[in-house]
């Protein structure tokens, strides 16, 4: 009875797929296991709508693992920008290095090769293997989870071990031993295309006639919802140190360069280049003493400018970016940073190759096509 319901499970899904899956996106049109791979790291908390542009352009720039082993981080990095969760870039390019240096270059085929590079877990080394090789593994991602969870009428939050557990041995009892990789793109599918977070198509659905959550109309109970933590609010004090002061003819001021240093490999934005960062206002005018800025009071009034404030939401915590903008040029000063390392002049009209963080985009986006006034 227990092995006629899996049958019949996977079979609904797998001619759902046939009819109605995702068969068209980028990775998918030559699916190779360095695709794959990257397309699965790139879709980790983030949609296939926003992955889509940025996939194309990682590919055309790094076509091969040896392409990306050798590029500069810094490089890497600035593909990512606005991608977010940038340790998953770092990964990628820590995986290449270790993919040339143990299998010549070529993407290992058995599982425990897989998920001992670095940002591979259980299901993405599942999904990689299935999708790309038709090996069967099972995964659960996000969406198989939520699928899982509503059909089955799985209790509790997918974060707790336990609940996890118990989703993977009902995938691992899914997953059908052929047409493994039509399986597993099929769940994906279902829960990004069907079974969606909100408003879910159910009268679409290929497992609506075996669905617990559909028969007692509460899908909105599962997957259980992770119990709720109040986050911490941080305050940073953004230092954007500018110069090559042009006038436009509604006199304001247009900025060639802004000063960006870069951050610390671990930690947030780890390896990406930001302004200079502080906690409390009075630590920025204790950095800017050190380097040789002696501001009268009515001077420093005059060199500062306030930009507009913003929330940046984490994971864990909330951040206010408070932006200080202070024009060199109207100071007549000239800095060269030769005491602090990894700076560099970051021309707005011809922007070096690195990465940035979001936040940090954002204030140059508003120095680039909304110039403050005197």
């Amino acid at each position: 009875m227990q092995f006629k319901l899996e049958m019949e499970f996977s079979d609904k899904v797998i001619k759902w797929y046939d009819k109605s899956g995702r068969k068209t996106l980028p990775w998918q049109i030559e699916k190779t296991p360095y695709h794959v791979w990257v397309s699965e790291v790139m879709l980790q908390q983030t949609q296939v709508v926003t992955v889509i542009g940025y996939f194309e352009r990682f590919i055309n720039k790094f076509p091969t693992i040896e392409k990306l082993a050798n590029a500069p981080i810094d490089e890497v990095l600035h593909l990512w920008t606005g991608l977010g969760y940038y340790a998953r870039a770092r990964n990628l390019h820590k995986a290449a290095n270790q993919i040339m240096a143990r299998y010549n270059g070529q993407f290992p085929t058995e599982f425990d090769g897989v998920i001992e590079l670095p940002g591979i877990g259980r299901s993405t080394a599942g999904a990689i293997l299935s999708l790309s090789m038709n090996k069967h593994f099972p995964i659960l991602d996000g969406n198989v989870k939520r699928v899982l969870a509503r059909v089955f009428h799985i209790e509790g939050w997918p974060g707790n071990k336990s609940i996890e557990q118990q989703l993977w041995r009902l995938s691992e009892k899914l997953t059908p031993k052929m047409s493994v990789a039509k399986y597993n793109q099929a769940m994906m599918d279902l829960g990004a295309l069907i079974c969606t977070r909100s408003k879910p198509s159910c009268d679409f659905c290929p497992l609506s006639s075996m669905c617990l959550s559909y028969a007692n109309y509460d899908w909105n109970n599962y997957p259980s919802k992770k119990p709720k933590k109040d986050k911490p609010n941080k305050i940073e004090w953004f230092l954007v140190l500018a110069k090559n002061t042009c006038k436009d003819k509604n006199f304001k001021d247009q900025y060639n360069s802004v000063a960006l240093k870069k951050r610390p490999d671990n930690g947030i934005w780890g390896g990406l280049y930001s302004f200079f960062q502080f906690s409390e206002k009075k630590e920025v005018l204790e950095f800017l003493d050190n380097l040789g800025f002696k501001f009268k009071k009515n001077e420093q009034i005059e060199a500062f400018q306030f930009m507009s404030s913003f929330k940046h939401v984490f994971t864990h915590f909330n951040l206010e970016v408070v932006p200080i903008l202070i024009n060199l040029d109207r100071l007549n000063v000239e800095l060269e940073f030769e005491n602090l390392n990894d700076v560099i002049w970051y021309n707005l009209d011809k922007p070096s190759e690195v990465g940035i963080p979001i936040p940090v985009e954002k204030i140059i986006g508003a120095l680039r096509n909304s110039p403050y006034l005197n």
